[in-house]
Order: structure tokens, then sequence, then C-alpha cells
């Protein structure tokens, strides 16, 4: 079976098990990933809602949710969501990113580059000089020449950020080069391995 044709049996295993049971808010989660990973982002984004609404207390963990919120562009909402995952995780790089993407989208990349929050100690070094770039400390090749021997992992995330970075920027044509290089790396054991297809996809950049 096919990445898709496995999206969708888990779909449909993951509704069963609702239909059955409609109260388990991590179900609801594991669906609106499954949705998500699918490219069907209004349906995620109501499966994070009921997971909500079930368990108030999710809240400042659904950064689904707020990776969901961007590609509905809904972006005051993912500014509120990745403010709440921050109360609970202030070591976290690439939830400071996604609301400074959102941020961006919202007004400008020079406004959510002067709100950047500070971050420290996370605990990835790839992530390092991913902030650096958002933060204007450096530019995109110098993240890239920091992973270019490096494992598939760390060029996976690479090339997302600085995309993202560029989509920042209103750059569309680098913004396309590395996220569709990117989402060619197929990681697929990795949510944000999905987040790069999906990206691609509802840009309509995986279309020659």
């Amino acid at each position: 079976m096919n990445h898709v044709a496995l999206l969708e049996s888990a779909l449909q295993r993951l509704t069963r098990h609702l239909d059955t049971d409609p109260h388990q808010p991590k179900v609801y989660i594991e669906r609106g990933m499954t949705y998500f990973k699918l490219g069907h982002i209004a349906e995620a984004i109501a499966d994070f809602d009921r997971a909500e609404h079930l368990n108030p207390a999710l809240t400042p963990y659904l950064w689904q949710r707020g990776l969901a919120y961007y590609y509905a562009r809904r972006f005051a909402d993912g500014v509120k969501q990745f403010e709440v995952d921050l109360t609970v995780n202030k070591h976290d790089i690439e939830e400071t990113v996604w609301r400074y993407l959102c941020q961006a989208q919202l007004q400008s990349a020079q406004v959510a580059r002067e709100g950047l929050l500070p971050v420290q100690n996370d605990s990835r070094p790839v992530m390092g000089w991913i902030y650096k770039l958002f933060a204007g400390e450096c530019n995109a090749e110098s993240v890239l020449a920091q992973y270019r021997d490096a494992g598939q992992r760390e060029q996976f995330y690479g090339h997302l950020y600085v995309g993202l970075y560029y989509e920042a920027e209103r750059d569309e044509p680098r913004a396309r080069q590395y996220i569709t290089q990117a989402a060619a790396m197929r990681i697929v054991d990795d949510y944000m391995g999905w987040v790069a297809m999906v990206h691609q996809h509802l840009r309509d950049w995986d279309k020659r």
C-alpha cells in the first residue's frame, strides 16, 4: 500500500473508533493529524477543536492545530495557538518560528522579526541556526551550509525552514525551491515531513 492508502485506512479505523466512543480526545487528535497529512485542513481543525472541547487542558499542546491554522490562512488564530503553546514549552524554536510565520502573513516579516521571542536551550542543534536565520543573524546559505554534509533529517529541516523563511519574505520562487526539495526527501516518520509535502500540495507546487 502507498502512503495515501495507508492514511485512508487509518482514517477509517479512527472514525470507526470514534463512532463507537466519541469521547476520546486523543483519538480526535490522531484523526486530525491524519486528516492534515491527507491535506484536509478544515477537517483536521474540526477534530483538534473536538479534542479541546472534551479536554480543555489540551489547549497549550495543540501545536498541530497551529500548523493547520497556517494552512487555513487563519493566521491570527495561529499566533494565539503558538503563544499559548509557548507558555508550557518556552524552549521550542519551532513553535516560536511558526508564531513568526503567522505574524509575517498577518503583517510583514519585519514586524515578525521585531517581535521574535527569545528562545534558549532547544536541544536540537539544527534549530539553533534556523532561529538565527529568522532573527536576522545569518542568511539562508549559512543555514544550508551547516547541514550540507549532515544526515538527511538535518538537511530536511534546513530546507524546510529556509523555504518557510522565503515564504514569509514573499519570495515564492525560492520558497518553492526549498520546500519542494524538503518534500522530495519523503520524511514520512516525522510529522514535519508531512508538513513539507502538504505545503507543496496545497500550493500546487507538486504539479509540473
